[in-house]
């Protein structure tokens, strides 16, 4: 059995070069804190590891606009966390990405690596999908854009083909009076995988919604997006009977399994609980409460 290659690639063209030369044995290290857990396991066993961290790209977060923020793949939990701005106008996705792990995981987890991973059950992904985030992918053939919604195809599945790599992630201008939230449903309160996670976005003007996008994690194959919760939300001002249409639509978009963790029972009415929790925590947000 060969033994397994390494290379600290320093600029995203030698890393998508390396990897595309590997055809499909190779694979990127980002913070690590899942590839080499699956490594050690025998679940993953690549010929090459290519190191990302030292792209200065993939490991830099930047304000390209006024409230519009651009995060490198290999950026860490604990470094975005210290971009007050991000951190004041993003809330969900920090609160989401702050549940994976331990406190020690944060310094090397980062929000590219838990997308990459292909987790149904990923925290960062659905407040990522929520927030309208943009995938900024490397490729042979350059860089394309892939909406968030659109990056998993299956369990540990993404759209990522050989010689792709996901570069860094772009968050849309935050608009005045908008807001997220992410909540999540666990056995345990700290260093658990959701059995159902839920993130928010909106808008408010004069107290009547005009934009919002819904997302649940850990009830499908994949993440989703709730397309017609915003039909619903839009020109409201989210009252109880509205918040019930979409936790219903929330309801019905489930297609769990049975787990130890949680029947499909329990995780589907969960996904509407957490809806609804979720838009007010968004709304209080909004208030300044």
């Amino acid at each position: 059995m060969s033994e397994t290659q390494y290379l600290a690639a320093k600029t995203i063209d030698e890393a998508v070069t390396a990897h595309s030369k590997a055809n499909g044995s190779a694979r990127f290290l980002a913070g690590g804190t899942d590839l080499l857990v699956q490594i050690k396991s025998g679940i993953k066993k690549p010929k090459l590891v290519i190191d990302i961290k030292k792209i200065v790209e993939l490991n830099t977060i930047k304000e390209v606009s006024d409230n519009e923020f651009v995060v490198g793949a290999s950026v860490s939990g604990a470094n975005l966390n210290r971009n007050n701005k991000f951190t004041k106008l993003w809330p969900g996705v920090i609160e989401a990405f702050r549940l994976i792990g331990s406190e020690q995981i944060q310094g090397r987890a980062s929000l590219g690596g838990n997308l990459c991973n292909g987790s149904p059950a990923g925290d960062s992904v659905p407040a990522l999908i929520a927030a309208g985030c943009i995938a900024i992918i490397a490729g042979p053939d350059g860089k394309k854009e892939i909406p968030i919604e659109n990056f998993h195809k299956g369990p540990g599945k993404t759209v990522l083909e050989n010689g792709e790599m996901l570069v860094s992630l772009k968050f849309p201008k935050r608009e005045i009076n908008s807001s997220d939230a992410y909540l999540r449903m666990t056995p345990r309160t700290e260093m658990d995988i959701a059995v159902v996670g839920c993130g928010v976005n909106i808008t408010l003007e004069n107290n009547v919604c005009t934009a919002a996008r819904v997302s649940l994690g850990a009830v499908a194959p994949t993440p989703l997006l709730i397309k017609d919760a915003s039909d619903i939300m839009i020109g409201t001002d989210l009252n109880s009977d509205i918040l019930d249409k979409v936790a219903n639509l929330c309801i019905k978009a489930c297609n769990p399994i049975n787990d130890k963790r949680g029947t499909i029972d329990y995780r589907t009415k969960v996904a509407g609980v957490l809806l609804k929790r979720s838009v007010l925590i968004a709304i209080d947000r909004i208030k300044g409460n």
